[in-house]
């Protein structure tokens, strides 16, 4: 048997007219059609061609939209598709919008756990707003910016509360609805149970969630609990499901946490050939470690894991010139009860003129350092902050190298510092957030050491000045992610930096510094600067010089930037986040606020 099939041409829209739309302008309408567009120019990104079951359901969406309006009755009263030529058509919808309906008189019943006026606060809707059917069910079952009905008795355990808005009466173009609430008893949540995690322990899973057992249930805390294990980073949050299990004989309900997990873990592997010698890096994170484990070599899947620990190892090099070996290891809930957190990391790295040691013409620049740090989820002023305390050591040590920097080549330097750093993290997941905000404000700071001693640094040497660093280090950022429309995500950012010094005749470390501009993917970071980076612009091409010190570019101590990104996802699968994007990013630094200007 043979099948001749002709598919003939694909059908594309050129023009969809309405008629009957008196307030509502043609283009407004058109957007309206999500999968139903016309070819224009605006369209630029959309399909043109014609789906008979899409435009169906478009359809559907315009009525809804004309509800929203106050249209209640709205209607599409005729629709015609047709042909302009072999491949083109033109779309013509006729609506009968109706009479526009408000509110009158809005009532409850059912209601004692709390009284009217406090529901009619929470609802938010007055005698004479336009009727609007979704707004009404979205104050009183699910509202996505803020408190509803059912979230304040689901909340205060009520998990078989139900409420139905009914019209009572509509009086001319007015409509009186009564606002029906069944509480039923309160639940007490029984068994908490978590599926579907084949590599993470369950007691890992369970410390981040906030329904316990002999709780109250809490439709705040099953939101809450999905977004801190979407925030561990091991799980697929378009796959994580939440299934309540009431029992209405006992009062009680069992909560069951469905989880997948997905890739966690990175592996660097880089390397090439040039200029004579070997360049290349190699790293790895385990986001997901167990140390507890390590002795138990039939868990090493090819390390290993399941205990929430991270592990990260990374070493680099491009030959004789440049080398550094970094080590960090954090227990997340170190002593187990309590989500505190610890940190041990340490880093050595050197630089290098090229020249082979022993060699008597070497000039080579080496960095030691190691941090300590504790960190410790605060419940005040809410329980999205956290507060982080570091100890640190860094050891440099100078042997004739001035590449660096312009002030000295020779000598050691050591910089022992406190840091301190209060943040905030409310985003709604860890890749490719919609919603929610971040923000932290740290200080760093030495001792002022030449406040002890007796040595006049006017006339002290350079390598005496900087021996024992001093500095204070203050920085401040903030990210906000507002979710505009489907998962279309505009991301603002602002980033602000300061570096003082205590001793006017010691001045400014040379260490520690801003340098501003580039991508700040240089692969390796020397004397403790820290790289801003500035799309658009070069390596440090917006990095204020030291002319004081005869440097060329020296590091600033103050640095402003700005970013508005524009997201739009490619595909949010486990196995790979993409995402397109367009921004807009300003900034600038400067070597003291005689020469500052944000603006």
């Amino acid at each position: 048997m043979i099948i001749d099939i002709d598919q003939g041409e694909k059908i594309k829209i050129k023009n969809i007219n309405f008629s009957g739309n008196k307030e509502i302008k043609d283009r407004k309408l058109r957007r309206k059609l999500e999968e139903t567009n016309q070819k224009s120019l605006l369209n630029l990104f959309k399909s043109a061609k014609f789906h008979p079951d899409k435009y169906e359901a478009d359809k559907e969406k315009l009525i809804r939209f004309y509800n929203k309006k106050g249209y209640r009755d709205a209607k599409i009263v005729s629709d015609s598709v047709y042909f302009i030529s072999e491949d083109r058509i033109n779309i013509h919808i006729a609506i009968d919008r109706g009479e526009k309906y408000y509110f009158r008189n809005i009532s409850w019943t059912g209601n004692t756990k709390y009284d009217s006026e406090a529901l009619d606060e929470i609802l938010g809707i007055e005698k004479g707003d336009v009727y609007n059917t979704e707004l009404l069910n979205s104050k009183l079952k699910f509202n996505p910016r803020g408190l509803d009905i059912s979230s304040l008795y689901m909340d205060n355990g009520y998990l078989f509360f139900n409420v139905q808005p009914v019209e009572t009466k509509v009086v001319g173009n007015s409509i009186d609805v009564e606002i029906r609430i069944r509480e039923g008893a309160q639940a007490t949540v029984d068994e908490v149970t978590v599926t579907g995690n084949t590599k993470t322990s369950d007691e890992v899973i369970l410390r981040e969630i906030r329904t316990r057992p002999g709780e109250k249930f809490s439709r705040s805390d099953i939101i809450r609990s999905q977004r801190e294990l979407s925030q561990l980073g091991y799980f697929d949050p378009q796959k994580m499901e939440v299934n309540p299990t009431p029992n209405p004989q006992d009062g009680t309900v069992d909560i069951n946490y469905k989880v997948s997990e997905k890739p966690s873990d990175k592996v660097e592997l880089q390397g090439g050939w040039g200029a004579g010698q070997l360049v290349g890096s190699l790293g790895f994170v385990f986001n997901n470690f167990s140390l507890s484990k390590l002795t138990d070599f039939s868990q090493w899947r090819p390390l290993p894991s399941g205990d929430g620990q991270k592990l990260s190892v990374r070493a680099y090099s491009n030959g004789r010139s440049y080398t550094s070996f970094n080590f960090s290891f954090t227990e997340p809930w170190f002593g187990g009860r309590n989500p505190n957190s610890l940190t041990v990391s340490a880093f050595h790295s050197i630089r290098s003129n090229g020249a082979e040691r022993g060699d008597p013409d070497r000039q080579d620049f080496r960095i030691t350092g190691l941090t300590l740090g504790i960190g410790k989820r605060l419940k005040w002023p809410d329980d999205y902050f956290t507060l982080n305390n570091e100890i640190s050591f860094q050891k440099y040590v100078m042997n004739d190298f001035n590449r660096i920097t312009n002030f000295f080549s020779k000598g050691e330097s050591f910089n022992i510092s406190l840091k301190h750093e209060l943040s905030r993290n409310s985003v709604d997941r860890p890749i490719y957030p919609k919603s929610g905000s971040k923000f932290s404000f740290s200080v760093q700071y030495t001792p002022p050491y030449s406040s002890f001693d007796d040595v006049d640094y006017k006339e002290a040497s350079v390598q005496r000045k900087f021996k024992w660093m001093e500095f204070h280090k203050w920085k401040f950022s903030a990210s906000d992610f507002l979710n505009i429309a489907g998962d279309l995500v505009l991301n603002s950012k602002a980033e602000h930096g300061y570096l003082g010094y205590y001793n006017n005749d010691i001045g400014l470390t040379p260490f520690e510094r801003f340098y501003v501009g580039g991508d700040g993917l240089t692969g390796y970071s020397l004397d403790g600067r820290e790289l801003i980076r500035l799309r658009g612009y070069g390596d440090k091409a917006l990095t204020a010089p030291d002319n004081r010190n005869a440097a060329s570019n020296n590091g600033a101590s103050i640095y402003t930037k700005y970013t508005m990104e524009l997201r739009y996802p490619i595909t949010l699968q486990k196995q790979a986040t993409i995402y397109v994007l367009g921004y807009g990013e300003a900034g600038n630094s400067w070597l003291s606020f005689d020469q500052y200007n944000p603006f």
